[in-house]
C-alpha cells in the first residue's frame, strides 16, 4: 500500500544519496580557472560576519514566508474555500514556477557550460536541458505511479450484509439512506491507514516532492554563499536570497497546507526549509578552505542538482499546481476568478523575475 509515509521514506533516500553526491563537489579548482585572488573584495575577514548575518536573515524570513499560509485560516479572507485563497495559491504557483525558469535552470545552464569544463562532452550537449526534463519525467511517474497504486488498493469492493444487518450502519453510511435487511451486496470502501481521500494523497505527495526540489536548489545555494569569501558579493546576495526565499516559502507553505499533515510534521517540513540554507552556509564556510566553486567537479555536481531540482519545480508549478487549479470546477465557473488568478500567477513569476535580475 501506497502511503505518506512510503513516499516519505523515498524523499529521506533521495536526501541521504544528494547528501553523498555533493561531496565529491570540495575539490581543487584548476589553476586556469582561479577565480582573481587580486580581487579587492575576496576579504575572509569581512566575509564571515556577512555569513553570519546571512543565517540569521535566511532563515527567520524563509520561516516567515512557510509558516504564513500555515496561518491563514485565522484570517477570514483566506478561508481555504473561498476566492482568496485561490488567488493566493496561484500567486504562490507563480512563485515556484518563477524560481524554476529564472533562478534554477539558469544556474545550472551557467555551471554546466563553464569555460573550467573541458569542451567534450560538457560544451557539446545541453546537459542541463536534458537533466531537467529527465527530472520532469521521473516526478511524472513518481505522481502517477503513487497515486495509480493508491488508487487500485482502495478501490471500492463490495461487501455482503446478512440479514441481521451486522454490517447495515457501515453500508448505509456509505450509499446512503437506502435500507436493506435481506442477503445482498452493498458498496463500501476497504480500509487504509492513509488518507482516506485520493485528492489529499496527492496533495501530500505534491508538499514533499516540492520540499525536496527546494532542499535541493537550498543546500547548493547555502554551500556556495558560505564557501565564497566575496564580501561585495555576499551583501548582494544576503538581500536577494531574503526576497527569495520568503516568496518561495509562502509557495511551499500553500502546499503544505493543502496537504492537511499533523501540526508536527507542519512545523517540521516548514523548519526543514527554512533551515537548509543556513545549514548549507555553514557547511559551506567549514569547507571553504578546500571547496571551489569553479572546479570541474563542483561545478558539474551541483550543475547537475539544479538541473534535477529546475525540472521538478517547472513540472510541479505547471501540472500539480497552475493547471489543476485552473482546470477544477471553481475557476471553470467563473472567468472573473480565472482573470484574477492568471494575474496572480504571472505576479509571482515576475516577482522571482525581478529577484533575479536584482541577485
Amino acid at each position: 500500500m501506497v502511503t505518506t509515509k512510503t513516499v516519505m521514506n523515498f524523499v529521506y533516500i533521495l536526501l541521504i544519496i544528494f547528501t553523498f553526491t555533493v561531496s565529491p563537489a570540495i575539490s581543487t579548482a584548476p589553476e586556469s580557472c582561479d577565480s582573481g585572488s587580486e580581487n579587492p573584495c575576496i576579504n575572509k575577514a569581512k566575509a564571515l560576519p556577512l555569513k553570519i548575518i546571512a543565517i540569521v536573515a535566511i532563515f527567520t524570513t524563509s520561516l516567515i514566508g512557510v509558516m504564513t499560509p500555515l496561518f491563514s485560516g485565522y484570517i477570514s479572507f483566506l478561508r481555504p474555500d473561498g476566492n482568496g485563497f485561490m488567488i493566493v495559491k496561484c500567486f504562490s504557483s507563480g512563485i515556484i514556477l518563477g524560481t524554476g525558469f529564472m533562478h534554477v535552470l539558469p544556474h545550472a545552464f551557467e555551471m554546466l557550460s563553464s569555460e573550467c569544463l573541458s569542451d567534450d562532452p560538457w560544451h557539446k550537449f545541453p546537459f542541463a536541458g536534458f537533466v531537467a526534463m529527465l527530472s520532469g519525467l521521473v516526478t511524472l511517474a513518481i505522481d502517477s505511479v503513487t497515486t495509480s497504486l493508491y488508487t487500485v488498493k482502495n478501490v471500492v469492493r463490495p461487501v455482503v450484509v446478512d440479514e441481521y444487518g451486522i454490517d447495515q450502519e457501515k453500508a448505509i453510511h456509505c450509499v446512503g439512506h437506502n435500507h436493506s435487511h435481506g442477503h445482498g451486496v452493498l458498496l463500501s470502501p476497504t480500509k487504509d491507514d492513509g488518507p482516506s481521500d485520493p485528492q489529499l494523497l496527492r496533495y501530500r505527495i505534491i508538499a514533499m516532492v516540492l520540499e525536496l526540489g527546494i532542499l535541493f536548489h537550498s543546500v547548493v545555494i547555502g554551500l556556495s554563499l558560505g564557501a565564497s569569501n566575496d564580501a561585495c558579493t555576499i551583501k548582494g546576495l544576503i538581500i536577494a536570497l531574503c526576497f527569495h526565499h520568503m516568496f518561495e516559502g509562502a509557495g511551499l507553505g500553500g502546499c503544505i497546507l493543502l496537504a492537511d499533515f499533523t501540526n508536527v510534521k507542519k512545523f517540521l517540513m516548514a523548519f526543514l526549509f527554512a533551515g537548509t540554507t543556513p545549514c548549507g552556509i555553514l557547511l559551506g564556510v567549514a569547507s571553504s578552505s578546500i571547496y571551489r566553486d569553479n572546479s570541474p567537479t563542483a561545478l558539474i555536481t551541483i550543475g547537475l542538482l539544479n538541473a534535477c531540482s529546475a525540472g521538478m519545480l517547472i513540472y510541479m508549478a505547471l501540472v500539480d499546481l497552475l493547471a489543476t487549479e485552473f482546470m477544477g470546477s471553481m475557476l471553470q465557473g467563473s472567468i472573473k476568478l480565472q482573470i484574477k488568478c492568471f494575474a496572480a500567477a504571472l505576479l509571482g513569476c515576475t516577482v522571482m523575475s525581478v529577484v533575479a535580475k536584482w541577485g
